[in-house]
């Protein structure tokens, strides 16, 4: 019988459900976009059953054609990271909506924890930075100040998890409460040397640990599911991992010093490691990059806030673009940036800079600044972010990178391809799988049913498009320059 993988992809913006060959040809794929909700300044959430919802509707959508023909199915999960739902495990219901990774509710609570000190045990265990961007202050938030949840909490009623967490004991009709590595290694509460929960952690943010889910690699089971009917016989959900880190599984970074960057409504900058951890360069961060095939994989990584989102809110609240297409348009019409810089800190600054605090601005208009100038300092900041982050990594590291691979969105952005190439000076090479995240969800489904027993085997079904080649560096030295000078006018 013929066998096909769905690929869910719960992002920030939108779910997607990407149907794979078993040779890794994209057959199918479905899109439903979720409300961004906004209930005061810096607070972000998303409605958790919303989420579910869209991802069964996606899941009927990319099988619809298959009606009648003998296939069999297995479902694969990436997902937004951070994002964390905290849910009543006797009726099923959120006890409020899910707390975005952009969401800043938590930096009093951050604060608090910096303030006593409590930096170096964090980052030593679990290998971030306290910050809000992370899981625990979210869900620390809300057993604090959702009425009746600290209560619940305490009696073991309640669960936590980010999001492919709240997916899977949804699918599975609350049969299954797990995670995988990945994604407990972005809450703050993981040990990633021991690959567990640590109960100091757990302490500092005083999260009961009855709260937590069951820890897994990547290429696990993760129980079954009929996606509310839509299947007659329960099929398997195999292949489990954080968005950023299936990009690197579907870039096939699988050995040491290969990168990648996603770009998306933020982006994630990862360099794997190896089998060994290490602390990070200042600034960034060290997460478990994959588990597979008895092995565990650490990378540094980086994260920025704002990316893609940048060019949505020139779309959507500027209105200087009707489309995220029409931008490249505008930047190329003029031969510069003009002097303007956007630093686009809408949700603070993130890796490798890390101020919550600090707010979106653009800087250095004059009268003879243009919209494309303006859609120009915006693509730029793209590429700047990310080149801050492979800097850190090369130079504090010592990492030498022979080409980045990136995936997303932007990356059909000729001038921000190009524009990025010469920034770091290697070559830039785009996957032709543009979800690379949902890619790197199939392979681990692969590793889990014992199609591929290698890394190299499953590297065989990846192919790259033609390299952007990086030109005279010189042309992008000083705007380089001009845009390190207005991050730090932001941070003095």
């Amino acid at each position: 019988m013929e066998h096909q993988v769905i690929s869910i992809d719960q992002s920030t913006q939108s779910t997607k459900a990407l149907l794979f060959a078993e040779d890794g040809r994209l057959l199918k794929m479905a899109s439903i976009r979720h409300e961004q909700i906004y209930p005061r300044e810096g607070w972000v959430e998303h409605d958790p059953e919303t989420l579910y919802k869209n991802t069964i509707w996606v899941i009927n959508e990319v099988i619809s054609g298959n009606a009648g023909r003998e296939v069999g199915y297995s479902l694969a999960l990436t997902n937004q990271r951070e994002t964390v739902v905290v849910w009543n495990k006797k009726t099923g219901k959120p006890v409020s909506n899910a707390v975005v990774w952009q969401c800043m509710r938590g930096k009093e609570i951050c604060d608090a924890l910096k303030a006593r000190g409590c930096d170096a045990l964090v980052q030593e265990r679990s290998g971030l930075l306290i910050d809000p961007y992370f899981s625990a202050s979210g869900a620390k938030w809300i057993l604090d100040h959702v009425a009746g949840a600290r209560e619940a909490a305490e009696a073991g009623d309640l669960l936590m998890g980010t999001v492919e967490c709240w997916l899977i004991w949804k699918l599975t009709g609350g049969k299954v409460h797990a995670t995988d590595y990945t994604n407990a290694s972005r809450t703050l509460l993981f040990n990633i040397h021991t690959l567990d929960w640590d109960q100091d952690l757990l302490d500092l943010f005083t999260i009961p640990r009855s709260m937590m889910a069951d820890l897994r690699p990547c290429d696990a089971f993760y129980g079954e599911t009929t996606a509310e009917g839509i299947f007659e016989k329960p099929i398997p959900i195999a292949g489990v991992l954080g968005d950023s880190h299936g990009a690197l599984a579907g870039q096939m970074c699988f050995g040491a010093g290969l990168g990648k960057a996603t770009y998306g409504t933020g982006s994630s900058v990862m360099v794997n490691i190896g089998e060994n951890c290490a602390n990070p360069p200042a600034g960034l961060v060290t997460s478990v990059g994959f588990a597979a095939l008895g092995k565990v994989f650490y990378a540094f990584e980086g994260n920025i806030h704002c990316t893609g989102a940048t060019i949505t809110w020139l779309k959507d609240k500027l209105e200087l673009i009707a489309g995220a297409g029409e931008i490249e348009g505008f930047a190329t019409s003029v031969p510069d940036n003009g002097g303007v810089y956007f630093v686009p800190a809408f949700a603070g600054l993130g890796a490798p800079w890390w101020h919550p605090e600090v707010k979106a601005q653009i800087c250095g208009l004059s009268l003879g600044s243009s919209k494309a100038h303006v859609c120009r300092a915006a693509l730029e900041s793209i590429g700047f972010q990310v080149a801050d982050l492979v800097k850190a990594m090369t130079e504090s590291a010592g990492i030498d990178l022979k080409e980045i691979r990136v995936d997303g969105g932007p990356t059909k952005n000729a001038f921000l391809m190009q524009f990025q190439s010469d920034l770091l000076q290697v070559p830039v090479v785009r996957s032709e799988v543009e979800d690379a995240s949902a890619f790197g969800a199939f392979v681990m489904n692969g590793f889990a049913r014992g199609k591929w027993t290698s890394f190299d085997q499953a590297a065989s079904v990846w192919n790259g498009e033609a390299p952007v080649l990086p030109q005279s560096y010189d042309t992008v030295e000083k705007a380089y320059e001009g845009w390190q000078a207005a991050v730090r006018q932001l941070i003095k």
